[in-house]
């Protein structure tokens, strides 16, 4: 059996890779673990929060999750269809053992996943995934699980008082309030569909939103991160002062300037950069981002004497960089941030309300805030159906990367990666250039088809 977990969590087709038992089968090997591991507290029931975005196949999957879960004698706080970060964040806040979240972030709706958070609302780590899983295969393939009965088994009730909660706390860590501010959100249909404008609107800002109707099935559709051409329109419309971007569970914020322009998470993190460092919380000066970062980020920081730190891509591993050397702020240019002084994991909502924040604190527009950085042309291309396991291992590959940085010299730079959450593998080419940059992109993608198609 190949890794069920990715680089956030397991996901897959819903009903077809994710299937109500390996739902049930994870979360029981979860909670095992979890306890045996010392995450979980000693001398007392386990408590577990489980939350989801609206996908029509997170009501049986949440539905099997908290089965799962009851049956190894957990408690369950099912808090609903709620952000990423929000199960995160009860998770620490009401001192919980683990937390669930259901969702396959910026995913189509087909698809869904489960990821797992140890006591605090903190992603696990790589050995304790492997775990779960070999646990899970265990037990799948015959051993019987020891069950309570009676008083034992754990209880289930609704939790709705997360709402308020979670919004309180952004609320709350907020540096200045969002009056005057007229901003449009585009929920992407998804779990912060009701979280978000409420937040905003707490904060004082003029709220407009879009994407934020979810049935179940219009989840990510053409609109959310992913697809921005909605909320660029719309900015220009409303003659809003920004756009806010989040994708299907909010993990993610990207966001549009006044003029309809696009603001990346390398953009944004640069603002967050300089304003944290004059309140006095960029500790140890530093920014930590993932080898996706565009180089002209890097150039920025560097300019306004700012250290980089560059890591693995996922938010996992910058959360890991961050909290081993104790830096405040990182992220990725998909628009995870994490502001690890108020989250453990990014938090689309919590990014966009301190993005704003600065505009109305500073009195200048996103565009003139986001100038900070120069993006390099950078061309990304996904190549789907091939072996994503053999990148590193291709002779014929290697040789037309190696072609690739001659001719780019030292203006630009190329990355292969396979992807961590979908059957893929994405070439990226950085040039001074973009048409130069789109060429060697296309080439290096038809050489990845016939190295590993």
């Amino acid at each position: 059996m190949g890794r069920l977990f990715g680089t956030d969590g397991v996901r897959g087709v819903a009903n077809a890779d994710l299937t109500a038992e390996l739902a049930l089968g994870l979360s029981v090997a979860a909670a095992h673990v979890l306890a045996e591991a010392g995450t979980a507290s000693t001398g007392h029931r386990q408590v577990a929060v489980v939350g989801r975005d609206p996908r029509a196949s997170g009501e049986f999957l949440e539905a099997a999750v908290v089965a799962g879960l009851a049956s190894a004698g957990v408690d369950v706080l099912r808090v609903g269809v709620l952000p990423t970060p929000a199960v995160a964040y009860l998770t620490g806040a009401l001192g919980a053992d683990l937390g669930v979240m259901l969702s396959a972030s910026h995913n189509a709706m087909p698809d869904n996943g489960i990821k797992f958070f140890a006591r605090g609302g903190h992603k696990l780590a790589d050995e304790l995934e492997d775990r779960i899983e070999a646990l899970y295969e265990e037990h799948r393939t015959g051993a019987a699980w020891e069950r309570p009965t009676g008083a034992g088994v754990g209880r289930v009730r609704d939790y709705d008082e997360g709402f308020d909660q979670y919004v309180a706390h952004l609320i709350g860590v907020l540096p200045n309030r969002l009056d005057g501010l007229k901003i449009v959100l585009d929920e992407a249909h998804g779990a912060a569909a009701r979280v978000s404008p409420e937040a905003f609107a707490r904060a004082g800002a003029e709220v407009v939103t879009i994407g934020a109707d979810p049935d179940g099935l219009n989840i990510n559709d053409g609109c959310g991160s992913t697809h921005m051409e909605l909320l660029r329109a719309a900015v220009v419309e409303h003659g809003a002062h920004l756009g806010i971007a989040h994708d299907g569970d909010a993990d993610r914020c990207l966001a549009v300037d006044a003029e309809g322009r696009e603001i990346d998470g390398d953009q944004i993190l640069a603002v967050l950069a300089l304003s944290m460092r004059e309140h006095g919380g960029l500790r140890s000066q530093t920014v930590v981002a993932t080898v996706m970062s565009n180089l002209g980020f890097k150039l920025a920081l560097e300019r306004e004497g700012i250290s980089l730190v560059q890591t693995a891509v996922g938010d996992r591993y910058v959360l890991e960089e961050m909290k081993e050397h104790g830096y405040a702020l990182g992220g990725e240019q998909s628009g995870h941030v994490i502001i690890l002084d108020h989250a453990t994991t990014g938090d689309g909502t919590l990014t966009g309300l301190m993005l704003a924040a600065r505009v109305a604190e500073t009195g200048r527009s996103l565009a003139e805030l986001a100038g900070v950085m120069e993006r390099l042309p950078q061309v990304l291309v996904n190549v789907p159906d091939v072996d994503r396991s053999r990148v590193t291992t291709s002779a014929e590959l290697a040789s037309a990367v190696a072609r690739a940085e001659q001719e780019l010299g030292a203006t630009g730079r190329v990355l292969l990666r396979p992807s961590g959450t979908e059957p893929l593998v994405r070439v990226m080419v950085e040039a001074a250039d973009i048409e130069q940059a789109g060429a060697i992109a296309g080439r290096l993608a038809d050489v990845v088809k016939s190295a590993l198609g």
